[in-house]
């Protein structure tokens, strides 16, 4: 039991930091592969922005439909990586509470 507890724990902690490592990713390529698109997300108004504010509208392209209508199929990978790799932690963690609510 204890064994599938930390499992469960591990596991949700994989999968949130794939689900920031996939932002990073998906900004790396952006930069590389379509950088007028990255220069939308990472300028205002011709200025560059700072960090929290790129952040922040790279988070808003992430929702949006622009990255799948690039036909880029790595994006559109790690977009569905950075998708489900949230949902999947927050399961393995529920599921660890769980585990430990009735492991009593």
């Amino acid at each position: 039991m204890i064994l599938l507890y930390l499992s469960l724990l591990l596991a949700g902690v994989a999968c949130f930091l794939l689900h920031f490592g996939a932002q990073y990713r998906i900004a790396s390529l952006l930069r590389s592969r379509h950088p007028r698109e990255w220069q939308i997300i990472a300028e205002s108004d011709g200025q560059p922005t700072n960090a929290v504010r790129t952040w922040m509208r790279l988070q808003l392209a992430l929702r949006s439909p622009v990255l799948p209508a690039l036909e880029d199929a790595s994006l559109t990978r790690w977009r569905s990586v950075w998708r489900y790799s949230l949902w999947a932690a927050w399961l393995c963690w529920f599921a660890a509470l769980a585990v430990q609510y009735t492991g009593r």
